[in-house]
């Protein structure tokens, strides 16, 4: 049940059959040369809307800026606060408690480390506040890349790689723009840098090149599925107390 498309009758309804929903969270954020600066909130947001024509949750309208630390000099990408992805994530949690949600899935298509992190942060705050919610936060990326990685030709494929090209090879291909060449960022380990573009001037993390949209059918399937698997988990989960 996508809800930014349902009634207020449908939703009353919708939560006879289920109290789970799934919240997409992404980044307006460079993808290369070649990629949409949406895929991550695109790839979040289908695996969300796929699931529910699979079984009955819930889909909340995406979150489309996140906090992008290492690509945040490249043109295009546009970061918020980890205070303000946290209290959104927060607010937003709070307020389906209220409407009668009780399993919350917060699902990231960018896979940043510090966004990933205010999030997790977000969902502790939120289990000291909510009693009955059970709260799952996954990184759309990481099961891409579990899952899928007998498809995967480019070792350590990332960011506008191998991988999201496929997925968005397979799910609009008229946003493709050819390619980007292959590339690893150089940032230096444990040291902070202004100028993130001097190290990682392309964007890209892994090897486009080796992209198909057959690839990204089959990779995209096995998300599904292993989101598929995390939500019957969650809504069978009772913590040891």
């Amino acid at each position: 049940m996508i809800l930014s498309e349902i009634t207020m009758p449908d939703f009353i309804e919708g939560l006879r059959r289920t109290q789970t929903v799934l919240i997409p969270f992404g980044a307006v954020e460079e993808h290369g040369r070649h990629l949409p600066l949406g895929t991550d909130t695109m790839q979040a947001y289908d695996v969300c809307c796929r699931l529910s024509e699979k079984r009955p949750v819930f889909v909340a309208p995406p979150i489309y800026y996140g906090v992008c630390r290492s690509t945040s000099g490249h043109p295009g990408t546009i970061s918020i606060a980890t205070d303000t992805l946290r209290a959104l994530a927060v607010d937003l949690v709070s307020d389906l408690y209220r409407q009668g949600m009780r399993s919350f899935v917060l699902i990231s298509g960018h896979a940043g480390g510090t966004h990933n992190a205010v999030l997790v942060d977000a969902g502790e705050k939120l289990l000291t506040r909510l009693p009955q919610a059970r709260i799952a936060v996954v990184t759309e990326y990481d099961l891409a890349a579990q899952h899928g990685r007998d498809l995967i030709e480019t070792a350590g494929d990332s960011h506008a790689g191998e991988i999201e090209t496929s997925r968005i090879l397979f799910t609009r291909p008229h946003l493709v723009k050819g390619t980007s060449p292959r590339e690893t960022p150089q940032f230096p380990r444990g040291i902070l840098v202004r100028n993130k573009r001097n190290y990682w001037p392309g964007g890209v993390h892994g090897d486009p090149s080796k992209a198909s949209a057959e690839k990204g059918k089959k990779i995209e399937a096995l998300v599904v599925e292993a989101l598929d698997r995390l939500v019957d988990e969650l809504e069978n989960f009772v913590e040891k107390v």
